[in-house]
């Protein structure tokens, strides 16, 4: 009985099937399977049983896995307290919000490389449903993303949240909220939803929401004068200082925008729980050199 082969059995069980953990382990089916065959024959016992949705535990598999757990997280912290960062060489696929994106990301990569110079790392933006499944499916070991996550297996280490301001194109000195077009994060983010929400309380259904997918973008409607736009003040404060759009007081703001260092603590990484901690003291730091732009 080897590591791998308790390894691989940890995989199937935790995803419910032999594709997804070879997917989890970037090897083949026909290695998975062989593992798991090797494993039951040196116990002598069957673990899974096949189902239409995937594989099930037997009553030795759930005996075993109580155990290979353990065994799992002793691993993972004899990684954390022996091996020294400098020959930490795995991959870390990391999710990012486009707001972390444009303000502190890069700092957040420099402070890991320093830290882990062998890492090699893997960055998709994206917006933060999408990161959730992805984390849940564990295609992602972090997402920096508008959280948290409610999920039993997420842990979530809070980061600065980023206040938010109005932003109106120059000509337009007294935009009306119920008829000139407000542009703001995507249709599946919680500021949209909020956002819907206070809109309509405040000026009834005639008021219009455009959302985009790119705050890059959403900054350059505003400035072509296609609309209003309800941003973080840390990506907007450029674009003010340069005149190319300016900021309003319509009398009301949403809630800032709060941010999580998630990733799977269930079962738990010890090297990612680390990078979400660097990721926690970067932002830390950012938000005391640039003050104003976070609640």
């Amino acid at each position: 009985m080897t590591l791998e082969q308790l390894r691989t059995f940890l995989w199937v069980a935790r995803l419910g099937g032999v594709r997804k953990a070879a997917e989890q382990m970037n090897i083949s089916q026909p290695a998975v399977s062989s593992r798991i065959s090797s494993l039951e024959n040196y116990l002598g016992a069957g673990l899974f049983t096949r189902g239409p949705t995937g594989v099930r535990l037997t009553k030795q598999g759930v005996l075993l896995r109580a155990h290979a757990e353990q065994i799992a997280a002793l691993v993972e912290r004899i990684k954390a307290d022996v091996m020294p960062p400098e020959n930490v060489s795995t991959l870390l696929r990391l999710g990012v919000a486009e707001t972390i994106a444009q303000t502190w990301l890069p700092a957040f990569l420099s402070r890991l490389h320093q830290t882990f110079p062998k890492l090699k790392i893997e960055v998709s933006v994206d917006i933060s449903v999408n990161m959730r499944e992805m984390l849940l499916d564990r295609s992602l070991d972090l997402a920096i993303m508008m959280g948290p996550v409610s999920d039993y297996s997420a842990d979530n280490l809070d980061l600065p949240t980023f206040q938010l301001d109005w932003y109106r194109p120059l000509d337009m000195a007294q935009p009306d909220l119920s008829t000139t077009p407000v542009i703001t994060y995507n249709r599946n983010s919680r500021p949209h939803r909020e956002l819907t929400r206070e809109l309509h309380k405040r000026y009834g259904h005639t008021a219009q929401i455009f959302p985009t997918n790119s705050l890059s973008t959403g900054f350059e409607m505003v400035a072509s004068g296609l609309g209003v736009g309800i941003f973080p003040i840390a990506l907007g404060r450029r674009l003010v200082e340069e005149q190319r759009i300016a900021t309003f007081d319509p009398g009301w703001l949403p809630t800032p925008l709060r941010f999580t260092a998630t990733y799977i603590g269930e079962p738990r990484d010890e090297f990612v729980a680390q990078a979400a901690q660097i990721a926690q003291t970067v932002a830390i730091e950012h938000e005391a050199n640039v003050p104003g732009v976070h609640a």
